[in-house]
């Protein structure tokens, strides 16, 4: 929601109610004037105007006007039952509601609102975080616009209202009209599952939705913009009624790291270094990236990330082509755009991770027993999907497609997200990322990560590279600079953490900074570790642990580091610390996540359930962030 429309409808509110007391303070001016109504009205009044947005304010006096010309009991009529008559036709508006991890939901919300506006709908956008429940008992037409994050669980801007949603405060909806955006990776189990919850919970309050929910996977653009032209066409019929007041467009404020340049309009930017930062003989490949900015006018704040559009490898291309019996100057259509469909497979599709919809659709198209098999037990074919490449997959039974018949098993490409390795205070017109090489062995073959190989081996110093800021407002350095602050990151989840470093230091921070970092081996996988010690020296940095996993006969994380100083990390977080977990969420973050648990039990003298409570307490107040993948 705009702040500065807030701010707006506030001060009119309050202007108004001071002319209205004005108007009654001076006994000349009760002579002048004797109002028709008593003071209990004007109260009564008073009360259910306050909870009128300026639209329906307008209305409201055009129909009481409307009343006195063609009522002569109207004006004697009490003001409440008066207001019970408008209360039956409320003329309502559209509230839109984002629960977002990284932007995707964000922006498909954003796009809603534009586009509702666009149709003379009144409507109002809101971050899931900063919207009240119970407020939803006041709306007319509310669209919630949810992605999921980790393993079904709710986006961190919106476990609040999750949470609410599910309690005995959530309050009776008969009077609601719905609808939901679900946002997801169908590769995952839990696909939507935030989506579906807040349908389900709406529903079971007594809610009615308006349009299906829809359910998108990772290439929704198209699918999202289709659901929404339906769900505006029904709500333009169904707020249009009673509701002739004029829409008035207030200018919108730009938020900090607003840019022209966008997921749909990138900047085309040119790579300054690609450095491995890994030994010699370590079994990673780890880049220091560095992409020139300059010029472009993009800002962006420490914890967000950027996002990369790249072009998948021309051999792979050529090695699926192969398999499925096409040369590769076949010509398809792709958004109405013909090209080539070697083209199409380097620059439009995604053609190194597999999916379960591209198993089970080439499952029926090749007849291959084995992968129909796979299909029967979804947890065996996410298992198969998400360790197998597309060449692999098409290579479990050769069969020839056309053209059409291959792009029809493909997603879209879309970009990756890479967190943000510097901090602009630092690094002006530049942005650097740290990028581990996704690269295996299947049998003889070497398999890549499409966008990792693209930034790591294809693309050469002063190549162009289109990218976007990507606002990640849920991992972000806490506003108070001399609050403490534990950053808990291994492998390449130390990337936002150089930023968060290079942040404070700029900002000549006073607030400690707490380190956990954790690799195979001190000798081959200690990323920036020359920069740490830096940090450490000048006092930038106030402690450093970490663990090397392989140095060792028992494997050592992170989390064993975060128990073994589980009393000075209580004492940290009595002292109003933030914690920051970067990196892996299949593993990592869950351990991690249950080793604060295990910190607050013991530390705390805590239940195991106190423990949780507070440990999601510390999310609510955003003083516990993660930005896990």
């Amino acid at each position: 929601m705009n702040r500065d429309v807030v701010t707006m409808s506030l001060n009119k509110k309050e202007s108004s109610q001071k002319e209205v007391s004005t108007g009654n303070t001076s006994a000349n001016d009760q002579a002048a004037f004797t109002a028709p109504i008593n003071q209990q009205q004007i109260g009564q009044l008073q009360q259910t105007v306050s909870e009128l947005s300026a639209n329906q304010l307008a209305w409201v006096s055009g129909y009481f006007w409307g009343l006195s010309q063609t009522q002569s009991n109207a004006a004697s009529a009490p003001i409440s039952q008066a207001a019970a008559v408008v209360a039956a036709k409320p003329a309502g508006k559209l509230t839109i509601i984002f629960a977002s991890q990284t932007g995707n939901a964000k922006g498909v919300a954003e796009a809603l609102e534009h586009e509702a506006k666009q149709l003379g709908v009144e409507s109002q956008l809101f971050d899931a975080s900063d919207y009240k429940g119970k407020n939803l008992a006041k709306e007319t037409h509310v669209i919630i616009v949810a992605s999921t994050n980790g393993e079904g669980e709710a986006p961190d801007n919106a476990i609040e209202l999750h949470e609410f949603l599910q309690s005995k405060k959530a309050p009776k909806l008969p009077n609601l009209k719905y609808a939901v955006i679900g946002l997801g990776d169908s590769s995952y189990e839990f696909f939507c599952q935030t989506g579906k919850d807040f349908d389900a919970y709406l529903s079971k309050q007594g809610a009615t939705a308006f349009i299906d929910r829809i359910d998108l996977d990772v290439d929704y653009e198209t699918e999202a913009k289709e659901w929404r032209g339906k769900a505006l066409d029904i709500l333009q019929e169904d707020l249009s009624s009673g509701n002739e007041a004029e829409v008035v467009q207030l200018p919108v404020a730009q938020a900090a790291g607003h840019s022209q340049y966008t997921k749909q309009n990138p900047y085309t930017a040119s790579l300054l270094t690609s450095q491995k930062i890994t030994g010699r003989d370590s079994g990673k490949d780890v880049r220091h990236i560095e992409i020139d900015l300059e010029d472009s006018g993009i800002t962006y704040q420490a914890g967000d990330a950027l996002g990369v559009w790249y072009e998948n490898s021309s051999d792979l291309a050529n090695e699926i082509l192969s398999k499925v019996g096409l040369s590769g100057v076949e010509s398809v259509e792709v958004d109405g755009e013909s090209l080539s469909i070697h083209s199409a497979l380097v620059s439009k599709f995604e053609i190194t991770a597999s999916n379960p919809q591209f198993v089970t659709k080439y499952a029926e198209l090749s007849g291959s027993k084995k992968l129909q098999k796979l299909v029967e037990d979804k947890d065996k074919l996410r298992a198969y999907a998400g360790n197998t490449q597309i060449v692999d997959v098409l290579a479990e039974k050769k069969t020839k497609l056309s053209a059409d018949d291959l792009v029809g098993l493909l997603r879209k490409l879309t970009p990756r997200l890479y967190s943000i390795a510097s901090s602009q205070t630092e690094v002006d017109e530049e942005v650097h990322l740290t990028v581990g090489l996704v690269e295996y062995q299947k049998g003889e073959e070497s398999r890549l990560g499409g966008a990792s190989s693209f930034l790591a081996q294809r693309l050469e110093e002063g190549g162009e590279v289109k990218v976007f800021i990507e606002n990640n407002n849920n991992f972000k350095l806490p506003q108070d600079d001399s609050a403490p602050v534990i950053m808990i990151g291994p492998g390449t989840g130390i990337a936002p953490f150089r930023s968060f470093i290079q942040e404070r230091d700029n900002r000549d921070a006073d607030g400690k900074n707490w380190l956990f970092f954790g690799d195979r081996t001190f000798t081959q996988d200690f990323l920036y570790q020359v920069e740490w010690q830096k940090y450490l020296k000048s006092g930038v940095l106030s402690q450093l642990d970490v663990a090397f996993s392989r140095d060792q006969h028992e494997k050592v994380y992170v989390q064993h580091r975060v128990l073994e100083q589980a009393e000075q990390v209580w004492q940290w977080l009595k002292d109003g610390a933030y914690i920051y977990v970067c990196g892996d969420a299949t593993r990592m973050a869950k351990d991690v996540h249950e080793a604060l648990i295990e910190v607050a039990e013991q530390q705390g003298k805590m239940s195991r359930d106190d423990a949780e409570e507070f440990i999601n307490n510390l999310r609510k107040e955003k003083r516990y962030q993660r930005d896990v993948y």
